[in-house]
Formats: C-alpha cells, sequence, structure tokens
C-alpha cells in the first residue's frame, strides 16, 4: 500500500509540475560598458551587441524560477591617442532569474548569471587573455509576457568579478567589471 501511495504521489507531484512548465526563445541587443578599474588615458564608451537563447520557466502561482542559455556579446569601445578599438566579449551565459509576475502579465525578475567565456577580440591591443574565462553577475530586470506568450524585457547586470586576466599593461588596470543592459523580445511556449 506504501508503494502505491508513493506512487500516486509522485505522478501528482510530475504531473503537477509539467502543468507549470514551459519554455521559449529569447533574443534581443545589449548594451555593454566596462565599470571600475584604471583606464587613464582611455576613454571608454558603450558597446553595441546582442543576446539570444533559450529559457524554461518552472512557475509556482506568481513565482517562477527562470534558468535560460544565452549567447551574448559584451564589452566597450575605447579610444585613446592611437585610435579607435573594441574590446569585445563572446560569453555563453546562464542566468537564473526569480521572477514575480502580476496577473496582468508585468513581471519583475533578479537573479545571478554566470558567463563562460567563448571568445575575444581585443582591437590592435597586444593583450593575450584579456578576459578571464568565467564572469558572474547580478541581474535585475522587468518586463510583460501577454496571455499567447509574447513579451518584451529589459535587464540590468552589474559584473561582480574582475574582467581582466592580466598584469597592468599600458593605462589600462585590469580590476575592471562588465555593465550591461539588456533588451529583448521572447516568445514562450507550454503552460
Amino acid at each position: 500500500m506504501k508503494k502505491v501511495f508513493v506512487a500516486v504521489f509522485l505522478l501528482a507531484g510530475v504531473t503537477g509540475f509539467g502543468q507549470n512548465l514551459s519554455g521559449g526563445l529569447k533574443a534581443g541587443v545589449n548594451v555593454s560598458n566596462f565599470t571600475g578599474g584604471n583606464f587613464q588615458n582611455v576613454d571608454k564608451k558603450a558597446l553595441i551587441g546582442f543576446h539570444a537563447g533559450g529559457f524554461l520557466n518552472i512557475a509556482f502561482g506568481g513565482f517562477s524560477i527562470q534558468p535560460e542559455a544565452l549567447v551574448s556579446t559584451q564589452g566597450a569601445k575605447a579610444e585613446d591617442v592611437s585610435g579607435s578599438y573594441d574590446f569585445k566579449l563572446t560569453y555563453i551565459t546562464v542566468p537564473i532569474m526569480a521572477k514575480f509576475k502580476t496577473s496582468s502579465g508585468f513581471y519583475l525578475e533578479a537573479g545571478p548569471q554566470f558567463g563562460f567565456k567563448i571568445s575575444e577580440d581585443v582591437g590592435n591591443s597586444t593583450i593575450n587573455d584579456f578576459a578571464k574565462n568565467l564572469d558572474l553577475s547580478l541581474g535585475a530586470g522587468l518586463g510583460f509576457q501577454s496571455a499567447g506568450g509574447f513579451g518584451i524585457g529589459a535587464r540590468y547586470l552589474a559584473g561582480l568579478s574582475k574582467v581582466g586576466d592580466f598584469s597592468g599593461v599600458g593605462n589600462i588596470d585590469p580590476d575592471f567589471k562588465n555593465s550591461v543592459i539588456q533588451a529583448g523580445i521572447f516568445w514562450a511556449f507550454g503552460k
């Protein structure tokens, strides 16, 4: 009898969990820059990039957990006496957002993001291994999701870990962090 009770309990839990599970695709624009560090005679400006990927959403009423997997380009533009160049970093990012959604479709979200560097292009710099392989950030955002699953959202990601993976070279102190504003669209399917 215990086995039957446990099996029914597990089946009910899995069925209930499956009814609150959805997935989707998302894409959008990134506006990124570096914060902190000492760039001395280098003028930093925002770099425009993109993010794209998918997500799962596990809902518990108005609260949900949303892990994502995205390709994200980040970095900064730099200008000094020798010219203008980009510090472009490409990551596979894994944000894990706690979302609070209202019955009208508006939501707030917050959570950590783990970024794994897959490439870097540092313009005319002679620095090898410019950025570390792991980037940790904390994100917060807001948005709207329609009943049909289409949505828009914006998120700010504040870097927690040092980006630079080199000793001070030239005018740059490597103790700087990523700062990213994301805006995009998504489509959720499932329950």
